[in-house]
């Protein structure tokens, strides 16, 4: 038996020259299943697997697995230098035929149930305002980190600084004015010690950017500063608080599991030889 891809749909095209196109799963020109490709929305080197489905009485067989590696060859025919996919946390049997695939994790989604009290901060500690001085040094170093997260998994430094800008000018359009953003500064004992970029324009919570300042590493403030954003969660009404981490980043993964955040989704990606 063959399984194949069959199309549904012309190629679409965006304005911005983005890719996507939704196919059938075929054995012997039977529907299996289906799969959705597109190229990233700021990374066109990039195709994204979405919504890769089997019907049930055909999975075990194989059928997946084929799918998937049909969805490479397309996104190479693409020009295409990588791909990547998010499995949720639960979907045990997705996130393992992706890691035989060769799919390595990018990041985790977590999410954290919040309560209606408010965690106290450690004695000596407090957030205030990031300021109109502080702006344009934060957001210069933050573009610079985001950046490197990308390059560093395989994504061309043009392509990496084009996807800072826009999500800075989306996010950030009217910089600290901008509705449903907070930014912070937390400080110890008088001192700055970090600076917390959260998100209040969804019915949950979520943390942006979080960071210690180098010196201050080490001593307790990034809990301190996750406990400033369930603060500022719950004060605004949220009843959940989520992030991204990338993997690697076993400090900070370590820092979250401790707090009770919970994995909800893996984005994990694969290059294309």
């Amino acid at each position: 038996m063959t399984t194949t891809l069959r199309p549904t749909e012309p190629l679409q095209r965006t304005a911005d020259g983005g890719l996507s196109r939704h196919f059938r799963v075929c054995v012997n020109s039977r529907p299996v299943g289906e799969v959705r490709l597109c190229t990233h929305a700021a990374l066109p080197s990039v195709a994204q697997i979405h919504d890769l489905r089997i019907d049930e009485p055909e999975r075990g067989r194989g059928r997946g697995t084929v799918a998937a590696l049909a969805a490479e060859e397309v996104a190479r025919g693409w020009g295409c230098g990588q791909i990547e996919t998010t499995v949720p946390a639960g979907a045990g049997a997705a996130l393992r035929l992706a890691t035989a695939l060769g799919y390595v994790h990018r990041n985790r989604g977590m999410v954290k149930p919040l309560g209606d009290t408010p965690p106290q901060l450690p004695a000596g500690s407090r957030g205030r305002p990031l300021t109109e001085a502080e702006y344009g040094p934060w957001r210069e170093h933050g573009a610079a980190g985001y950046v490197h997260d990308w390059t560093s998994r395989g994504v061309p430094e043009d392509e990496a600084a084009a996807k800072a800008r826009a999500d800075y000018a989306h996010l950030l359009p009217d910089g600290l004015a901008t509705a449903g953003m907070v930014l912070s500064v937390l400080e110890h004992e008088g001192a700055r010690v970090g600076t917390l970029w959260l998100s209040l324009s969804g019915e949950t919570a979520f943390v942006l950017d979080v960071e210690t300042d180098e010196a201050a590493r080490g001593r307790g403030h990034g809990r301190t500063l996750m406990l400033l954003a369930e603060r500022q969660s719950v004060a605004a009404g949220r009843r959940a608080l989520g992030l991204n981490v990338f993997a690697g980043n076993t400090p900070a993964e370590r820092l979250y599991d401790s707090l009770g955040y919970l994995p909800v989704s893996h984005t994990m990606y694969k290059p294309l030889l």
